[in-house]
């Protein structure tokens, strides 16, 4: 953090700011009084809103009153998620390679991640049911999994999906989805269409529950707000929880959240597209270096490409940082399954990408 001319890569968020149309909501809000208390749950007009948006982008109906709950940030929904359903002593299944902090949080509970690598089978990852089932134990509690994927932009399928609630109702378990890349997805028939949510499968009585944000479809990753879908039994405790934790997300970010959902498809549509031109740019220079082995991202803004040179993927990482001033994210950082890799996001500007693409490419040829 304290080098000069280094190229960040490593970070999860785009360079984007947050859009005038949602910085100027907040004024107006902060203008009106919402600078007070919310219920925990969360201002009403804004879960309202997202039932709105399940209603359309999905056509699942959701009670805004019950099944929804907004927090302050996606990590502060799924913390208050798997809180909510880990005693101590318990076991959480977690797909891996993944964004550390389910885990992390998991071990918080004083309950044990229990890490299920996903297998790639040299075109795109999967999951090993066989493994899910093997690692079960009558201390299971929950399943966790992401998509679209932080890190690997790994995205689940509708079969996919169906076999993991499958899975979940025989063995009595919750599952969580992580679903906070929903709306960055490439396989649609239109940029913006939102990536398959787990709640299109799911009955109101399933044992699930979805965490989400703003932070990324809207570019608004300091505002800290996101929200959670549930049961209803799950919401209820959730937004009690809340209240031990952070009370409510903060009244004036939550309207300007609001405006996000009612007037951000043009400019979201928009970014995906810059986007998806970014991750054919960045695939296609991947795949024209030695020793690289780069999946097609469905979803996110990253990629997580196998690179033999980046056996221990640390060491790698440290030498690309100290030689090339080039900085990427070590595959181990996101659990079983990623040593060898490297996450690479692709969220920056074009021209920082065209660097980074090229020193990667001068180091690789020097040896790694």
């Amino acid at each position: 953090m304290s080098m000069d001319g280094v190229l960040r890569l490593y970070f999860g968020e785009s360079n984007a700011p947050t859009p005038d149309y949602i910085k100027q909501a907040a004024a107006r809000a902060m203008a009106e009084g919402y600078t007070y208390y919310t219920e925990n749950a969360g201002l009403p007009s804004l879960r309202q809103a997202l039932a709105r948006h399940y209603r359309r982008l999905h056509g699942v109906e959701l009670d805004p009153a019950h099944e929804i709950v907004i927090t302050a940030s996606g990590v502060q929904a799924l913390n208050v998620a798997i809180r909510c359903v880990l005693d101590p002593g318990d076991e959480a299944l977690v797909l891996t390679p993944a964004w550390p902090n389910g885990s992390a949080i998991v071990r918080m509970c004083n309950a044990a991640p229990v890490e299920i690598p996903q297998p790639f089978d040299g075109r795109r990852y999967g999951i090993d049911m066989e493994a899910l089932r093997r690692r079960l134990t009558p201390r299971t509690r929950l399943l966790i999994y992401t998509s679209p994927s932080n890190p690997m932009g790994w995205t689940a399928t509708e079969l996919e999906q169906r076999r993991l609630l499958e899975f979940c109702r025989e063995h009595r378990l919750w599952l969580l989805a992580d679903e906070v890349y929903e709306r960055l997805w490439y396989l649609g028939v239109r940029d913006g269409e939102p990536a398959p949510s787990i709640l299109r499968l799911a009955s109101r009585e399933d044992a699930v529950v979805v965490v989400q944000s703003f932070s990324k479809a809207y570019c608004m990753t300091g505002w800290r707000v996101g929200w959670l879908a549930a049961r209803r039994d799950l919401a209820a405790r959730a937004a009690v929880l809340n209240e031990f934790t952070v009370s409510h997300a903060p009244s004036f970010a939550q309207k300007a959240a609001e405006t996000a959902l009612e007037e951000g498809e043009a400019e979201l549509t928009r970014m995906i597209g810059v986007l998806r031109e970014k991750r054919e740019f960045c695939t296609a220079a991947l795949r024209a270096m030695p020793g690289v082995t780069a999946p097609d991202p469905e979803g996110a803004f990253y990629l997580f490409p196998r690179i033999e040179a980046a056996a221990d993927s640390f060491g790698f990482c440290r030498r690309l940082l100290l030689e090339a001033k080039v900085g990427l994210a070590p595959g181990v950082a996101f659990g079983a399954g990623g040593e060898g890799s490297v996450r690479i996001c692709y969220a920056s500007d074009r021209r920082v990408l065209e660097e980074a693409m090229d020193r990667l490419a001068r180091f690789l040829r020097r040896g790694g």
